[in-house]
């Protein structure tokens, strides 16, 4: 209860914060004040063109975390198992993780053109590096003496990689979905606004092209906000999927 107290104080400090700066600009062309972007994201997600554009840029979302956690976590238990794997393919992975994301916009852009695919691939690529470092990390950090006790009473793999590897890289797995959801995101709006077509980022580019900042402001939160509420309902199924794990 306290810490639900302490969310909503920190809330209303930010919107006061944010109050006293329109005041002081007086320009809502800058800064519009809370009220008016309240009102603003009101009337857009009430509309169904702005309904499908929030469901357009979510499906992007979670497509490119899924195949994050899909091809990242088998790459990572590969490379956490294996040194000479780890020594092979670590440059890959850290070459992917290097490259800026305009670089993997102008790649896309020239193959693909404007479309879903290109903020799809590029929110995967950003995802992908944490996917595979995170789960190599798990593998390194799991009970030597466990797996010791397993290959000494004959343990079948099947049973090993389900129980041991893939039990102990759960806690691994949350943390990559809590540093990913909100990368996704933002890799995705940004994607939208260059080369998406359609979304959140279209209809920020399309705000921005009118000159209608408290629009601009109103979308972008209203993207925090399902940022945020993704990410919850992302770790709610993710803690029951421990607890049923734990308990079959």
């Amino acid at each position: 209860m306290k810490n639900f107290w302490r969310i909503l104080a920190g809330i209303a400090i930010l919107i006061l914060l944010w109050q006293l700066a329109a005041l002081g600009l007086n320009r809502s062309i800058l800064i519009p004040a809370p009220s008016e972007t309240l009102l603003i994201l009101f009337h857009n997600f009430t509309t169904p063109d702005m309904l499908l554009a929030a469901g357009q840029t979510l499906w992007k979302v979670l497509l490119a975390l899924a195949l994050a956690i899909l091809l990242g976590l088998p790459l990572g238990l590969l490379l956490g198992l294996s040194d000479a794997a780890y020594n092979l393919l670590r440059p890959l992975v850290m070459v992917v993780q290097a490259v800026p994301v305009i670089s993997w916009l102008s790649l896309v852009i020239f193959t693909w053109g404007i479309g879903w695919r290109g903020p799809v691939f590029i929110s995967f690529l950003s995802l992908f590096p944490v996917a595979v470092l995170t789960t190599v990390a798990g593998v390194h950090d799991l009970d030597k003496d466990l797996l010791e006790m397993a290959k000494l009473y004959q343990v079948p793999w099947k049973k090993v990689v389900r129980e041991i590897h893939l039990g102990s890289l759960l806690p691994f797995i949350a943390a990559i979905l809590d540093v990913s959801i909100g990368q996704a995101w933002k890799v995705t709006l940004v994607s939208e606004y260059l080369c998406g077509g359609d979304g959140l980022g279209e209809a920020i580019l399309t705000a921005r092209m009118n000159v209608d900042i408290p629009s601009v402001w109103a979308l972008t939160l209203g993207a925090v906000l399902l940022g945020l509420l993704s990410e919850a309902l992302i770790k709610f199924v993710l803690r029951r999927f421990r607890h049923a794990w734990k308990h079959s």
